[in-house]
């Protein structure tokens, strides 16, 4: 092993104020070694990860450490025969380990979970798999919006929140029995929200799912568990570093879900229904925050709803500290929210238009109107906030080039008002456009929707360009089309996908891969479901299909094109 990776996690270890109870615990019967599918800088900005983190750490009669994705130089290395992958805490290999257990709340990140298993020179498939081997389970919101792309990679999958299923887990795993794996498996399957991928046998028709047939006492699906937030600690950052994209901040969650349901949107579906924090709660948060960083980060897909944000961020500064909040929602502008943005130095506040035109923003139900975006603008400008970013989708059902000519027509207006602003302050703002493809999502009443063609979509991006390039003061900033794509496909797809994943585990790109595993994943990607049809991710028990399919009518309706 070359000494440089070691050095490595030693230097990231050394920075680290482990804030969680338990960390240093080295005895225990079960030892875990929690897994982030991305880079460390990545992995321990996630505040999700943080909480798994911890729920582990506290259990009684387990340690835990962690583990990461090598970063680029390193994964030659490893490619090349130069070792397995190592735990960060202790330097173990993770195939030393009881327990395997990958946290990620995105997608892409399926890609390395077969990566990680091969650098750790665990088999990749659970039905290869003995009692020789660890423990391989996964959980985080990909997980619970569709994890069939990576379900022949695991043992057993967390389907929900993990403040009930982690300690229930555990608990079984714990009390040493001498059943066999595939027994312990069938034993794990009955406890809420966990889902044993070989207990489940998938039946076709000419490519197209026809059937989800349990077996051995499987549940017939797997519902999903969600939990009352008053009764469990929110989540917050345990372990304190500078080398994330939050390292100057102390995190805390305050919500979870969204009370909107924007028809795109999977956090108003999955998360239902929208739960608040209890005020005390995160006030206490705070002022044990406070004593570590300067500025706290507010978490949570749907901050400026929080009941209380206007007393919670004043009581932020009133302490000396810092507000920082990833975006606001337009009509939710709260004043004392608004103070504490300010006093905190910020001058850059996000929003989220996403439809460019009226009549987009009523297909994906904003529920917001011109007059609002442009009220919400002259709001922070008149704060002295200059810089806006502001998050549109393109390629969104029925989108045409009129509605790309609306998104045009409101940025300038919204520039035009900061403009006149500028002119009194003699200080000129900036917009920054970030635009983003529309990428379809189980469980949302988009599920049954295609994704535009990569060609339409580009041609798209172009015309923006051309129009944008000549404002003053205005940027767009566009998310790579392809990695939307496939975004989309793994969003969409099942269990065809593990060997297409296998192979560009290795570094192969996708076109070859799909070519090599004989997938057209245009197929998956860019065709309209139709609505009768069985969906990979129906092993997710669900009693929302109704609900969502109605939306998805009168989403068609209320863009004008019922015969879609």
């Amino acid at each position: 092993m070359k000494p440089d990776y070691r050095q490595k996690l030693r230097s990231f270890l050394i920075t680290e104020n482990n804030l969680s109870p338990r960390a240093t615990n080295r005895g225990g019967i079960l030892h875990v070694c929690l897994v982030s599918p991305s880079r460390y800088q990545t992995g321990m900005s996630s505040l999700g990860f943080q909480k798994v983190y911890s729920l582990i750490a506290s259990f009684p009669d387990i340690t835990c450490e962690r583990a990461f994705l090598p970063d680029r130089e390193d994964l030659d290395l490893f490619r090349d025969g130069g070792g397995q992958l190592l735990s960060l805490e202790r330097q173990r290999p993770l195939s030393d380990f009881d327990i395997i257990a990958f946290s990620t709340s995105f997608e892409p990140d399926y890609l390395n979970i077969p990566l990680i298993l091969k650098l750790a020179s665990i088999p990749l498939l659970s039905s290869n798999r003995n009692a020789g081997h660890p423990l391989i389970i996964a959980g985080g919101a990909a997980f619970f919006i569709n994890p069939e792309p990576v379900a022949d990679f695991l043992d057993l999958i967390c389907i929900g929140e993990g403040e009930t299923i982690v300690p229930a887990l555990l608990s079984t795993l714990t009390q040493r029995t001498a059943d066999s794996r595939q027994l312990l498996l069938r034993k794990l399957s009955l406890l809420p929200g966990i889902y044993v991928p070989t207990l489940y046998e998938l039946h076709y028709h000419q490519d197209v799912l026809t059937a989800i047939e349990a077996k051995n006492g499987a549940p017939a699906a797997v519902s999903r568990v969600c939990v009352p937030l008053e009764e469990h600690p929110p989540a917050s950052t345990v372990i304190l570093t500078e080398n994330t994209e939050f390292g100057d901040m102390f995190l805390i969650e305050i919500s979870r879900g969204c009370p909107r349901g924007c028809r795109f949107c999977t956090s108003g579906f999955i998360y239902a229904p929208f739960r608040q924090h209890p005020l005390e709660h995160l006030l206490k948060l705070v002022d044990e925050g406070l004593l570590h960083r300067k500025k706290i980060g507010l978490v949570g897909a749907a901050v400026s709803d929080y009941s209380e944000i206007g007393r919670l961020c004043s009581y932020i500064v009133e302490k000396g500290g810092k507000v920082s909040v990833s975006s606001l929602r337009i009509d939710r502008l709260d004043q004392e929210m608004l103070d504490a943005l300010t006093a905190s130095g910020h001058k850059t506040i996000s929003l989220a238009p996403e439809g460019g035109s009226q009549r987009l923003r009523d297909l994906i139900r904003k529920n917001l109107t011109e007059e609002q975006i442009l009220s919400a603008c002259e709001m922070l400008i008149s704060r002295d906030v200059l810089n806006l970013k502001l998050y549109f989708i393109i390629g969104l059902p029925t989108e045409t080039e009129e509605d790309l000519q609306e998104l045009i027509r409101l940025v300038i207006a919204i520039r035009e008002r900061v403009l006149e602003k500028a002119r009194i302050n003699r200080r000129i703002g900036e917009i920054t456009l970030s635009v983003n493809p529309f990428i379809p999502k189980p469980f949302t009443p988009f599920q049954w929707c295609g994704m535009e063609s990569l060609q339409s979509l580009e041609r798209k991006v172009k015309f923006l360009e051309k129009n944008i390039r000549g404002i003053a003061n205005v940027q767009m900033k566009v998310e790579s089309l392809k990695s939307c794509y496939f975004q989309a496909l793994l969003s969409r797809g099942g269990r065809e996908l593990s060997g297409l994943l296998t192979i560009m585990a290795d570094g192969t790109n996708l076109k070859k891969s799909a070519k090599l595993t004989g997938i057209d994943t245009d197929a998956t990607v860019l065709r309209n479901i139709e609505v009768d049809q069985m969906l990979p991710w129906d092993v997710i028990a669900s009693d929302d299909r109704q609900m969502l399919l109605k939306e998805y009518q009168r989403a068609l309706v209320s863009a004008g094109n019922r015969d879609k």
